[in-house]
């Protein structure tokens, strides 16, 4: 199969936006990843920023991956691809000025789209890793995506947390964001249809639920009916190549199977423990 342009894929990736139709993500980490997933019929893939911790660092999601090593692996995905992939690219890595430099690279890289959040990354002394920045500072780095890119098939998707936040300021943020030029909305933490149709009904460009399977969110049609285009499922490929290559290393050893999942080997191989009491001596943080 003759792999498609950089342009031609966010072509593809824009009229997933514009259908009336709701796709789910394939967690996409490396080459090969990317290409299983278009070969077995997904539209679109998503590397995740906490998987590029994991694949390339060994390390847990605590913004702690650098603008250059996220960029490699997405070139090496962009180099194979044969479906659009949304690149996780955090908070831009900075300031809205480190934005423009995250969009020049992930475009170059060839990514479809790319979401830019409005957490407060890395998260700062005495803060909490879930703390946002103003409205005003993620409307500034909206307006630098969007001022950076060239292609203007490249998606800018502005997101935010819902999970940490009433409903108004959900509102208030994902309208600013959408007024700022945002192609679309990216919300977490959503809780049910209710939650949803509460701020869908002020929105009127595409949507982008990250919903990690929650099950009170699985009706398709509905959610394509309040316009959510792209959903994210979590990152369960990712993961059970963990656990794959866990249970084959295992049985090559001979050594006794283990119950951990998938998950709790990811746990144990990043060593978080570190991390957190580096945090606590350095930082001072009091989730």
């Amino acid at each position: 199969m003759q792999r498609a342009s950089h342009h031609e894929l966010r072509s593809a990736f824009r009229a997933l936006l514009n259908s009336n139709s709701c796709y789910h993500t394939a967690s996409v980490f490396d080459p090969m990843s990317a290409r299983i997933a278009a070969d077995l019929g997904f539209e679109v893939g998503i590397l995740g920023g906490s998987v590029a911790s994991l694949q390339v660092l060994a390390a847990p999601d605590f913004a702690l991956i650098t603008l250059s090593e996220f960029v490699e692996q997405a070139t090496r995905i962009g180099r194979v691809a044969r479906l659009p992939v949304i690149a996780d690219a955090d908070h831009g890595y900075g300031n809205a000025l480190n934005v423009m430099r995250t969009v020049v690279e992930l475009e170059r890289a060839g990514i479809a789209a790319l979401t830019i959040e409005d957490t407060l990354l890395p998260a700062q002394f005495g803060r909490k890793s879930t703390d946002l920045i103003s409205v005003e500072e993620g409307v500034g780095k909206i307006r630098a995506a969007l001022e950076a890119r060239v292609d203007p098939e490249l998606a800018i998707i502005a997101r935010t947390h819902a999970g940490v936040l009433a409903p108004d300021e959900v509102i208030r943020r994902t309208v600013a964001y959408q007024a700022a030029g945002a192609d679309g909305i990216c919300i977490v933490g959503i809780e049910d249809f209710e939650h949803l149709e509460k701020i869908a009904a002020h929105l009127s460009i595409p949507l982008m639920l990250v919903t990690y399977g929650n099950p009170k969110l699985r009706d398709n049609a509905r959610l394509a009916s309040l316009g959510v285009r792209i959903v994210v499922n979590g990152h369960a490929a990712y993961f059970a190549a963990i656990k794959a290559t866990y249970d084959c290393l295992r049985e090559q050893r001979q050594v006794v199977a283990s119950d951990l999942s998938a998950s709790e080997l990811a746990h144990k191989y990043t060593q978080p423990e570190e991390y957190f009491v580096w945090a606590e001596e350095f930082m001072d943080v009091k989730e």
